[in-house]
């Protein structure tokens, strides 16, 4: 079934113009409406005159007939300290555009990127020693957010399209922005590109063929990095017993895939470096800060967690809850404590409720002892954490204490000397810290 419209990211460029234009040349024989989304970034003095000009062309075009929609966001505030410009634009100006796309029902966004461009990304992503993700430049269709990107002229050469421009007197806006040196592509584009293509001729070609093949070869070594981690990883963690009895080119890969999948995002090459040295060289626990994320080594197994964001240095810290009534089942938030207890109710093996109604709070002071089992002796926590493999970060949260008993301890679970009957009503409890 055809869609009810599609999106055009609309610049006003010679690109994007002349792929509006033809969109509409197409989806008007198919009865599919068409939304021109167009992005003020607010870094250029001539922006507003730019929204100006793209929303006098589409009203030139929506009144000769066509199914065009015009619409456009004003972005927000700038760069954070350390950010390129051309970064931040790009990252805020997909968002803009995936907003106004799902706002209009349009299931897909074109792109108006060329083969030049493509040649381009590749050239500029081997000159900051990029991998093959890199090295594949852009795809021709992708799938993010709920929206389908789609660059329908990839592989398309641009002077083709300037012919286009030029047959339909398109009207198009010239921004001086792309003469400025400051940006990489510019300076590519303006000093490189030239003697490239007078040394080799078919350079664009070229180099577009290859981003083709390092797509393959990243969709490759994805599948292979899935066939590997299905092995090494699960709900818990990376098994790095398993993890580093994989060849050193599939341990790296299957660790940059990994990394990816907890964080979201890829890891800088710097950090997979020191990784693949430090986890190696050492069984004993470890931790590794990877930028809001923190990598921890225990027994054998790498995690990843969000580190919790450190208190605002205006506020005070929030008083801890220094008591708690558990009267059925449920979640409880503990002020104070980074996180909640949560009861569930079981037939057997949990804690009676009536033990629950009035519990006392408290830090490890060191000399409790906990008893793991009704067949085991009890032992110090210490030890008990060793015994059962419990890692620092999983030891934090409060232990609760009905007057002198204690009850339940983060990481360990319901002491064995309270353990309900079967005839009692009783709930098992568990320790879930809070997020990042």
């Amino acid at each position: 079934m055809a869609p009810a419209c599609i999106a055009v990211a609309y610049s006003g460029g010679r690109d994007s113009s002349a792929l509006l234009h033809a969109t509409l040349a197409a989806a008007g024989a198919l009865e599919i409406g068409v939304v021109a989304l167009h992005v003020h970034h607010g870094l250029m003095a001539d922006a507003d005159a730019w929204l100006s000009h793209c929303e006098r062309q589409c009203r030139r075009w929506a009144r000769r007939g066509r199914r065009l929609v015009f619409d456009h966001r004003r972005l927000d505030g700038r760069p954070a300290r350390g950010e390129s410009v051309e970064a931040w634009a790009r990252r805020e100006r997909y968002a803009a555009l995936r907003e106004m796309a799902a706002a209009h029902g349009a299931g897909a966004v074109l792109l108006a990127h060329h083969r030049l461009d493509q040649a381009e990304t590749l050239l500029l992503q081997a000159l900051r020693g990029a991998g093959v993700a890199g090295l594949a430049a852009m795809p021709e269709t992708a799938q993010r957010d709920g929206i389908s990107w789609l660059r329908p002229w990839l592989g398309v050469d641009p002077s083709r399209i300037a012919a286009y421009v030029r047959r339909h007197r398109i009207a198009c806006i010239d921004d001086a922005s792309n003469a400025d040196p400051r940006f990489a592509r510019n300076r590519l584009r303006l000093h490189v590109w030239p003697a490239l293509i007078d040394a080799f001729p078919e350079a664009q070609k070229a180099l577009a063929a290859s981003a083709r093949w390092a797509q393959e070869a990243r969709a490759c070594a994805e599948a292979l990095a899935a066939i590997d981690l299905a092995d090494a990883a699960d709900g818990r963690g990376l098994d790095l017993g398993r993890w580093q009895a994989l060849p050193p080119a599939r341990r790296s890969n299957a660790l940059r895939a990994w990394l990816e999948a907890q964080t979201g995002k890829p890891a800088a090459v710097a950090e997979v470096g020191r990784l693949l040295d430090e986890l190696p060289a050492s069984a004993a626990p470890g931790r590794w800060r990877l930028g809001r994320f923190e990598l921890r080594r225990y027994r054998g197994r790498l995690d990843c967690a969000v580190i919790a964001r450190p208190a605002s240095r205006e506020s005070a810290p929030e008083p801890r809850a220094q008591t708690l009534a558990v009267t059925r089942a449920g979640t409880y938030p503990l002020a104070g404590w980074g996180g909640k207890l949560r009861a569930t109710r079981v037939a057997q093996g949990g804690v009676a409720l009536a033990a629950l109604a009035q519990l006392r709070l408290a830090q490890r002071q060191g000399g409790e002892q906990f008893q793991s089992a009704p067949d085991r002796p009890p032992r110090s926590l210490k030890k008990q954490y060793q015994a059962h493999g419990v890692p620092a970060w999983e030891r934090q949260g409060p232990l609760l204490y009905n007057g002198g008993t204690l009850i339940f301890v983060p990481g360990l679970g319901i002491d064995a000397r309270v353990i309900a009957r079967p005839a009692q009503a009783q709930v098992r409890l568990s320790w879930i810290p809070a997020p990042g």
